[in-house]
């Protein structure tokens, strides 16, 4: 159990929720285990089976607290939304930024900031962790460029040009991208990014990863009463989760890319997890899916330092506090909206 910015992460999957007084009290099999007044809390968000008493819903619904739940992996499931601070103002705000291009342009500033700030100290990582194994001028070559991005970036004024930016960026990133995988490089070759369909082992796993990656921050926003269809970075479409892969940017290259060279490089996917298709199509076998999805679990548990609060957290909640601060951002708590910078 963790609480952060007022809201109760409530994370073992047999742990149950209820009322009693004024306290939301967490239990498991019917021993107390914890307890927070309820009037100091602003949403829960649960990541369990057992599920929550009907008496701390109705509470939960009545003083404005937003109880959402989930499965313990993650996925969205339901959540009640209180009289007072019910998602409708909150959404209505979403949209006029979303339909605002200059306001959009405001909140996708951040998004590519974290997400170009990032995949920098992912390149700057690797030379520091292993100097004798990857070409470092190269890299901080690259890094540079990556750098020198940051300040154009920041004076943007349109969403044309964070999207040339961003494109910029994600060239000169993959463009050396295959010089971090340190073993099985006769299996695993990168030459570029290519989606619908991935055309080699690297990019089946990037593009799986980055399919749980939106799968996450999908659930995060739907748990923090935004919409996830209506982004500012990336315009909605039909169909597209537009703020999920808003949200995502930030974490692409901090988790999903560096999980991915950490199957490769320590061996735990291997070539034999992947298949090529008879249109050229490579995917991963179920067996490599499972084995991704097991390295992705243990991963969620590893913890950081969150940059902004200033706690440790797990990887897994990552998302979820994120979606927190930009709802609060949304809603004028904040003035800015403050991506996740990793080193």
């Amino acid at each position: 159990m963790r609480k952060l910015l007022n809201t109760l992460f409530v994370l073992t999957p047999e742990n149950y929720l209820s009322l009693e007084g004024e306290n939301v009290i967490v239990s498991r099999e019917h021993q107390e285990v914890a307890r927070f007044p309820l009037h100091t809390l602003e949403g829960i968000l649960a990541f369990t089976y057992a599920g929550a008493s009907p008496a701390l819903i109705g509470a939960c619904a009545q003083r404005g607290v937003d109880l959402a739940f989930f499965t313990p992996n993650g996925r969205f499931l339901a959540r009640t939304v209180g009289e007072e601070r019910g998602n409708v103002l909150l959404r209505q705000q979403q949209y006029r930024v979303a339909d605002d291009p200059a306001v959009s342009c405001r909140y996708g500033r951040c998004f590519l900031l974290g997400k170009v700030y990032n995949a920098r100290w992912v390149l700057e990582r690797a030379t520091r962790d292993h100097p004798q194994r990857v070409p470092v001028e190269k890299l901080k070559q690259v890094s540079a460029q990556l750098a020198s991005a940051l300040p154009a970036i920041e004076s943007s004024v349109t969403l044309e040009e964070l999207n040339g930016f961003e494109g910029e960026a994600a060239q000169r990133y993959f463009s050396v991208f295959n010089s971090l995988i340190l073993q099985q490089q006769d299996g695993f070759v990168f030459t570029g990014r290519s989606r619908r369909p991935p055309l080699d082992a690297v990019n089946a796993l990037l593009s799986f990863a980055y399919t749980l990656l939106a799968r996450e921050c999908a659930a995060a926003l739907d748990g923090a009463g935004l919409d996830p269809y209506v982004g500012f970075l990336h315009r909605p479409r039909p169909g597209r989760q537009s703020l999920a892969l808003d949200l995502m940017e930030e974490l692409r290259a901090i988790f999903a890319d560096r999980l991915v060279l950490a199957c490769i490089n320590q061996k735990i996917v291997t070539p034999k997890h992947c298949k090529r298709q008879e249109n050229g199509a490579v995917l991963l076998t179920d067996e490599g899916r499972k084995v991704f999805l097991a390295a992705w679990q243990r991963r969620k548990q590893e913890t950081l330092t969150h940059p902004f609060l200033g706690e440790k957290i797990p990887w897994g909640l990552v998302p979820y506090v994120q979606a927190l601060l930009l709802a609060r951002t949304l809603r004028e708590d904040l003035d800015v909206y403050p991506p996740l910078f990793w080193k």
